[in-house]
């Protein structure tokens, strides 16, 4: 199926099918966590503001197409048990245009899980809808205890997660090329059944206790009927006055704000939350009255993808910023610690650009169009720039950071637990069990800013031909 066309004229595109799907968690998330409903308001109010006082913001927004995806951008985070639930996952969200793009592996940070990120790889489906699920898939190796292991993997051999007429419409539409809309409806409400919370555990509450002993997560992802959605992110361009105000709105907000700092060219993502809420739960047999803590709301601020050569970068800073440098010091001070570390990370888009460390989208700009002096096609972009014929955008980084995710998945998982787990990816055993290949993210930056160069480069040969 394509992830941009319509296959047939009876069916609808992969791009409707996610909007109508994103649109629908939202609305089931909001009736389950009434806060949410409180983050959105509290995330269009800042971006409103922000909006306001940065007219310019506002312009290249409205320029590349930002700006009318900025209301409906969302990403989710689900938790999943087996290798069969992964590879069900793949299939169901190819449905909506979705691939799996990026490795993470949370287990170096504590959290014994390993991840990808289902979302939209074409510009054009990203303009449409940028919505992404952000999917982990429990470690059973990393528990420890060899008896607990084996309970939990049966426990999880025994649940279906999706319902038979969701499987019924994923095989239609792999085998059709695509939904028409009444089918296209059912698979959305079909598939929303996955991800809805169900407040009664399949296990009595003794064995819920020992897999929380384990590990919060494990718990979390094992004792239930489905994986339900744990979060729904809005998408916000002042995540600092979000922080702020959060506590003002009734919302107990985690300490940091994960990611780089506060920067006048924001790069890669920055995240924060307010704390997973209590909630009651039925356990099997006799004590069967309990709580559980999973769900809570998050915030997003996205900025310019880096490279390689500004992933590395970033991540010696961050290294240094977490205390894990050759002194081996420890922070005082997080936030403090943070901007002076960064401090040498450019903060111009000139100087990203200059120095290779963030991917731009290029274009010719109105002037450009209209008049390409004879010397445009050997000048350099920079120089095209310089004289007002080329447009440099940055592009906006669409995956996650693994830190920032676990320091997340810690901050809701009661701030105390800090299992350590030796760190050795596993991306080979993941993408098994996934049954695919993941994308490899900066790969498709890198593609991304080469075709517009292309396009820029061919349309100014074309002009002085």
């Amino acid at each position: 199926m394509s992830a941009t066309h319509s296959p047939s004229p009876h069916f609808v595109s992969t791009n409707e099918i996610r909007t109508r799907f994103s649109r629908a968690m939202s609305e089931m998330y909001r009736k389950e966590v009434p806060q949410y409903g409180t983050l959105i308001d509290l995330v269009a109010d800042v971006n409103a503001l922000a909006l306001q006082d940065d007219p310019e913001l506002r312009q290249r927004m409205a320029r590349s197409g930002e700006l009318e995806r900025l209301d409906v951008e969302r990403h989710g985070a689900i938790r999943v048990g087996t290798a069969e639930e992964l590879a069900t996952l793949r299939r169901l969200f190819a449905v909506m245009g979705m691939e799996p793009v990026g490795y993470y592996d949370l287990s170096v940070a504590g959290v014994p899980v390993h991840s990808t990120a289902f979302r939209p790889v074409h510009d054009e489906a990203l303009l449409a809808n940028p919505f992404r699920v952000f999917t982990s898939l429990l470690r059973l190796e990393l528990i420890t205890d060899a008896a607990l292991r084996e309970q939990a993997a049966e426990i999880l051999q025994r649940r279906q997660i999706f319902t038979p007429r969701a499987l019924e419409l994923i095989t239609q539409a792999e085998r059709d090329g695509g939904l028409n809309s009444q089918d296209a409806d059912a698979f959305v409400q079909q598939a929303l059944e996955t991800f809805r919370w169900h407040s009664d555990a399949t296990v009595d509450a003794a064995t819920y206790e020992a897999l929380q002993k384990a590990h919060r997560l494990v718990a979390d992802v094992v004792c239930f009927k489905g994986p339900h959605i744990n979060h729904l992110t809005p998408r916000t361009l002042d995540i600092d006055l979000a922080q702020t105000d959060m506590p003002a709105r009734g919302m107990d907000a985690k300490d940091v704000v994960e990611g780089p700092p506060q920067r006048a060219c924001p790069i890669l993502l920055r995240q924060t939350s307010f704390k997973a809420l209590k909630e009651a739960i039925r356990f099997t047999g006799a004590d069967s009255a309990g709580a559980h803590t999973a769900r809570f709301g998050e915030i997003e601020q996205r900025g310019v993808a880096l490279t390689r050569k500004g992933r590395a970068l970033y991540d010696e800073l961050l290294g240094l910023v977490r205390g894990i440098d050759s002194a081996g010091s420890a922070a005082p001070d997080y936030d403090y610690r943070l901007q002076q570390v960064f401090a040498q990370f450019p903060d111009t888009h000139e100087e990203l650009r200059n120095q290779g460390l963030a991917f731009y989208r290029y274009s010719l700009t109105g002037q450009g169009q209209a008049q390409s002096p004879q010397s445009a096609a050997e000048a350099g972009l920079e120089e095209l720039i310089a004289l007002g014929l080329v447009l440099a955008e940055p592009i906006t980084y669409e995956d996650f950071l693994p830190v920032s995710a676990a320091g997340i998945f810690q901050s809701n998982l009661g701030g105390e637990e800090q299992k350590q787990y030796q760190a050795h990816a596993a991306q080979q055993v993941f993408e098994s069990a996934l049954g695919a290949r993941v994308h490899d993210e900066i790969a498709l930056y890198e593609a991304a800013q080469q075709q517009s160069m292309t396009r820029v480069r061919a349309a100014l040969a074309g002009a002085l031909a």
